[in-house]
């Protein structure tokens, strides 16, 4: 129950962010924000506190059920080389969820933006010996992730933990491949801040999930991939709705 909720919360938040980018890309009344931002917009709407205790609620339940992908294989990966790494990458996004909970049920008491959260962080990391190999490294693997998730969506291998029934998976399918496209886009433009910020040894070039599609409009036809991409986040929300109807959860032996 908790992990379907889950699924369904991470869904409401990346609907979110992709119609905000959506809109911005299309004209005035959009913005480009990231998973805090789409938060804070929940709290616009009537209702918007119960709506918020609501997703973080699923929130901490996706936290737990990635703890439980990553700790006892609930999804049987193995021990294997990549079995392993699958389920560390569980385990990290299950902390990284536990803490966007943590954002949710503290908005009122305030906090910063996608940015200075992962600005602050990184200029933690800075202080540290070796610090710019460490966040260096920190930014490969977030384009390492991002490569993965482009060849999910290529492959459509997310696809082997659904239960769908043909009519659904006419559009659950190509919802999927746009929604995991457009996020490995992301990651892959997150990473190579982090990357650069070690470099030059400078937290400020760090960017979060916002400044990330902001940073699409500055390439050439970038109006146009931030439109797209945009299209794409909206899609895997739509998408991680359908995931918390039809996902194969079976609680680890």
């Amino acid at each position: 129950m908790f992990a379907r909720l889950g699924y369904a919360a991470r869904g409401a938040v990346n609907l979110i962010i992709g119609s905000l980018a959506l809109l911005a890309a299309l004209g005035p009344g959009g913005q480009a924000t990231g998973s805090q931002g789409a938060l804070r917009e929940l709290l616009l709407h009537p209702f918007g506190g119960v709506l918020l205790g609501i997703v973080g609620l699923g929130l901490f339940g996706f936290a737990l059920w990635r703890t439980l992908q990553g700790l006892l294989d609930a999804d049987s990966h193995g021990t294997g080389a990549k079995g392993l790494a699958v389920r560390a990458g569980a385990l990290i996004s299950a902390v990284t969820y536990a803490g966007l909970g943590i954002s949710a049920f503290g908005l009122l008491m305030g906090g910063g933006g996608d940015d200075q959260s992962a600005q602050d962080w990184t200029r933690w990391l800075l202080s540290k010996p070796a610090g710019e190999i460490l966040v260096a490294l920190a930014g490969l693997v977030v384009m390492g992730v991002g490569v993965a998730m482009l060849a999910r969506g290529w492959r459509a291998s997310f696809t082997r933990h659904l239960r769908c029934p043909a009519e659904a998976s006419r559009w659950v399918v190509p919802f999927g491949r746009l929604g995991f496209a457009a996020r490995g886009v992301v990651f892959l433009i997150i990473g190579i801040f982090l990357v650069v910020a070690a470099w030059q040894s400078d937290p400020q070039e760090v960017r979060g999930l916002g400044s990330a599609l902001l940073a699409l409009q500055e390439q050439p036809f970038g109006r146009v991939l931030f439109g797209v991409v945009a299209l794409g986040l909206a899609a895997f929300g739509i998408f991680e709705f359908a995931e918390a109807r039809y996902r194969r959860i079976e609680a680890p032996g």
